[in-house]
């Protein structure tokens, strides 16, 4: 194992922050190796992102997912229904049901547009699944009498793929840096308001010339372009068009800096679930307090995507043309926003 390596896993032990939550000389240190690493991946500069392909996304049309699936498990983690199958090549795959399999297929989309590294996410209407139990724990309802699993996003697991731990918006080895700063206005962006920290992964992968690399990045996406904050129901605070262009988007520009609804603070909704309650209690300080520059900085990445660009994302996941034409048009407008602080 490298010393970058090394590194990383003992940033996971620690978690990258004392108990106080104030990073100590030591952490810093380790967070600046981090990030000078030539094998950690953060964001990468996307000179191409006016020719790249929204429609398909990271993975590309040679990696979308066909044919039959076979089941393995079931993974019960998250509030949505999730499986794990194999295609007929041996490829395997993470199938997402329920109200985040859209918008998160779209979300990946503007992620790795601009820089960021995205899992390879599709929106596949319905799958073929064999060797399928009887009854699932969750996401049944999804299942139709053939076996067919209906409305689905799917999450390609790269070869060598093994998630290695997460990370921290607070005290992460990026905290303050303008690229985290600007991961921060995008997902005010597309309003999403789930950023617990256990949504952000840090993936050990090999790049084309088969060195190991740790890539970190926000891998649940599925509470994006709704409301700004938790909703009575699901079907309102996510992927929903109507929500999403009812809600506000800039709340404050106080000198240097910007203030973002998204995320919204945690409600009476959140109580009935303690846990949940915790984790959420202070996200919204992640949409706050963001500096001008770098909140600009982000939308002039994303004024670089044309108006087809920014509808393929949407096509992607099988949005009517309507709310393709609608959702655009919210984007479009946030970033016109941006590029005016």
């Amino acid at each position: 194992m490298g010393k970058t390596s090394l590194l990383l896993l003992a940033a996971v032990s620690v978690g990258l922050a004392d108990e106080s939550g104030k990073k100590s000389e030591a952490t810093a240190k380790l967070n600046a190796e981090i990030r000078d690493s030539s094998q950690v991946v953060f964001w990468r500069d996307p000179a191409d992102i006016a020719t790249r392909n929204l429609f398909y996304g990271q993975g590309g049309e040679s990696h979308q997912p066909h044919g039959i699936f076979t089941f393995q498990e079931e993974d019960l983690d998250g509030t949505n229904p999730k499986l794990v199958v194999r295609d007929e090549d041996g490829t395997k795959w993470k199938v997402k049901m329920g109200t985040e399999a859209r918008p998160e297929t779209v979300a990946s989309r503007f992620l790795w547009a601009v820089g960021y590294y995205a899992n390879e996410d599709y929106f596949v209407h319905s799958i073929s699944v064999e060797k399928l139990p009887v009854h699932l724990h969750r996401g049944q309802k999804y299942v139709s009498d053939d076996g067919a699993i209906q409305d689905v996003r799917m999450k390609r697991y790269l070869k060598g793929e093994k998630k290695i731990g997460e990370w921290s918006w607070e005290n992460g080895p990026f905290a303050g840096t303008r690229e985290l700063n600007g991961l921060r206005t995008l997902m005010a962006v597309m309003n999403n308001w789930d950023l617990k920290d256990v949504n952000n992964a840090i993936y050990q992968e090999k790049d084309r010339s088969g060195n190991l690399m740790q890539v970190y990045t926000v891998s649940d996406l599925g509470a994006s372009f709704g409301t700004a904050g938790i909703a009575r129901t699901h079907e309102i605070s996510k992927g929903n068009v109507k929500s999403y262009s009812h809600s506000k988007f800039i709340r404050r520009v106080d000198g240097d800096t910007v203030d973002f609804e998204s995320p919204g603070r945690a409600t009476i909704l959140d109580i009935a679930d303690p846990k949940e309650f915790s984790r959420r209690a202070h996200l919204e300080w992640i949409g706050r307090n963001i500096p001008r520059a770098d909140a600009k900085w982000m939308g002039q990445l994303l004024a670089r995507l044309s108006p087809e660009q920014i509808r393929d994302a949407f096509r992607a996941a099988a949005y009517s043309p309507e709310e393709v034409e609608e959702f655009a048009r919210v984007i479009e407008s946030r970033i016109a926003e941006l590029n005016q602080l």
